[in-house]
């Protein structure tokens, strides 16, 4: 199986935005990393498991303190309950917890239902469980007529085989944040149609405009048929630690335990102590760099509506979504291709996101870098030749 099988544009499609920002000098607004860490007292934890000796394999499902943590924050933000012990598992970031989850419960011929732009992994894994994706298009209008999932676009992909469906909200890569009448929309096609929940919420703290981030794990019927998969790597700035969790009934955490035994198995024991301490006691920290992010965000898009580029305001994560076919583009990997030097910045294409053509025109932005970095974004776009 080649890289170029398993996606519709070539998965290296970041490094090589990332590679031409180095080589041309350019911006990069492309990947979606912080250029600052978060909390000090973290990394002090970090170094102090370090200098302790916390660094042989850890229990495979986690160590029990950080499994004790996630279970806490669940309930206090959430009013969800787990028993640490069985229906909590620590991960290799929210993309082992993917891989771990579609591994677990799609057999070869299984349907996965997604929405779609989608996050890069869910389609591979996917691909290599076996499985079959069954895109539904995610629309970007708020206002859409049965909301921007609507029951009718679900009911178009489901079928006797479908098994699965894989929810990310707040959603990379558009910013959007389902409300609870779209979620309730979701939680009965899923109940009505006996579906597995695979719920991709790493961006749960990062929300905007005090828009509620609702785990659709708490709707009526939902908790024992979802898997929430999280990591500190967000809302903490810690992206390179790739700490991640997963929660829901014992059967599905389980499951996902048994195929994760395979990946990692275990890693990053002298970090786990450290997400522990980071939910434990600066479960403030994420609001405070929401808050951050959300003034960041405002600079971006109004910086690129004030040279012309369309752009939907973003309800939470780290990510911006433009249109370029008032530009005359048409497609989003030719212009990104040539933007660095038509004007010194590095954007994301979108149609890689996606299976059909509905995306081609779009591209995404990152606000997660500093002020200056963006400010400097914005004045070179406004200097470049951006049209076609």
């Amino acid at each position: 199986m080649t890289a170029a099988r398993l996606h519709g544009i070539p998965p290296t499609i970041f490094a090589e935005m990332s590679a031409l920002a180095a080589a041309t000098g350019a911006v990069n607004l492309g990947q979606g990393f912080p250029d600052v860490d978060g909390p000090e007292k973290i990394i002090e934890e970090a170094v102090s498991a370090l200098r302790s000796g916390r660094n042989q394999y850890a229990p495979g499902p986690g160590i029990p303190a950080l499994r004790e943590a996630v279970a806490a924050h669940q309930e206090r933000h959430y009013g969800l309950t787990f028993d640490p012990a069985r229906e909590v598992a620590v991960t290799t970031g929210a993309t082992e917890g993917i891989a771990a989850a579609i591994l677990a419960l799609v057999d070869p011929g299984d349907e996965v239902i997604l929405v779609e732009p989608y996050y890069d992994s869910y389609p591979a894994m996917v691909q290599f469980a076996g499985g079959v994706r069954r895109p539904v298009t995610l629309s970007l209008d708020p206002a859409a007529p049965g909301g921007r999932l609507p029951r009718a676009a679900l009911e178009a992909q489901v079928s006797s085989r479908s098994k699965v469906l894989l929810l990310n909200s707040p959603h990379n890569p558009t910013g959007t944040v389902l409300t609870r009448e779209e979620l309730e929309t979701v939680a009965a096609f899923a109940r009505d149609h006996d579906l597995t929940v695979v719920s991709d919420e790493v961006y749960e703290r990062l929300t905007f405009d005090g828009t509620p981030h609702i785990p659709i794990a708490t709707l009526p019927g939902m908790r024992e048929r979802t898997l929430t998969l999280s990591s500190i790597g967000k809302s903490y700035s810690f992206t390179g630690w790739k700490v991640g969790w997963a929660t829901g009934s014992e059967h599905l955490v389980q499951a996902l335990i048994g195929a994760k035994q395979w990946l990692t198995f275990t890693s990053g024991a002298p970090l786990q102590p450290a997400a522990a301490y980071a939910l434990e006691h600066l479960d403030h920290w994420p609001k405070e760099l929401a808050l951050d992010l959300q003034e960041r965000r405002d600079l971006l898009c109004a910086g690129l509506k004030g040279i012309g580029l369309d752009v939907t305001i973003p309800e939470g994560t780290y990510f911006a979504v433009s249109d370029i076919a008032d530009l005359g583009w048409s497609d989003g990997l030719e212009f990104c291709r040539a933007l660095p030097e038509r004007a010194g910045v590095v954007a994301i294409p979108l149609q890689g996101f996606y299976d059909g053509d509905a995306g081609k025109h779009l591209v995404r932005w990152t606000f997660t870098k500093q002020r200056d970095v963006i400010e400097e974004a914005l004045e070179r776009l406004g200097k470049g030749q951006l049209a076609r």
